[in-house]
């Protein structure tokens, strides 16, 4: 998919990003693995500490985080209890110990809170969360864009 991506004539050459949902956000943060992704939104991903994706019961993907050489935005709830704390500083601690440039923001809110639809939505999490992987996206291709000038 990246490069079918990197070829569309409607994306900008080598100006690659990921964001995803739950299990999404898992596959997001696999998609940082790859060296032409220069930035990733992953929300509530579901499985990084624990290494489970799918049916394989550890994926490795944490083990591999010194391969992310793009930037990282991980979103949690603080009441979501799919990511515990404990998994959530987990994630941070390898992170940190791999190098990779990675910023967490936690909410007051559940799993799935930017879902527009049933109890655990959240319009001002939403709305925040929104506006820093906007952020980070502004600010990684812009920084990307003064490299090439």
């Amino acid at each position: 998919m990246l490069d079918y991506l990197n070829g569309h004539p409607s994306v900008a050459p080598g100006e690659l990003g990921a964001a995803g949902f739950c299990i999404g956000g898992h596959l997001a943060f696999r998609a940082a693995l790859q060296p032409d992704v220069l930035a990733t939104a992953c929300f509530y991903a579901t499985g990084i500490h624990n290494g489970k994706l799918g049916s394989d019961a550890d994926a490795g993907s944490l083990s591999r985080a010194a391969e992310i050489r793009g930037e990282l935005l991980l979103v949690w709830g603080a009441l979501d209890p799919h990511i515990p704390e404990e998994g959530r500083k987990r994630i941070a601690e390898a992170l940190g110990a791999a190098g990779v440039k990675f910023e967490q923001r936690v909410y007051r809110a559940e799993h799935a809170f930017m879902r527009d639809e049933g109890p655990r939505y959240d319009p001002e999490a939403t709305d925040a969360a929104f506006n820093d992987m906007i952020m980070l996206f502004g600010r990684v291709y812009s920084s990307y864009q003064n490299r090439l000038s």
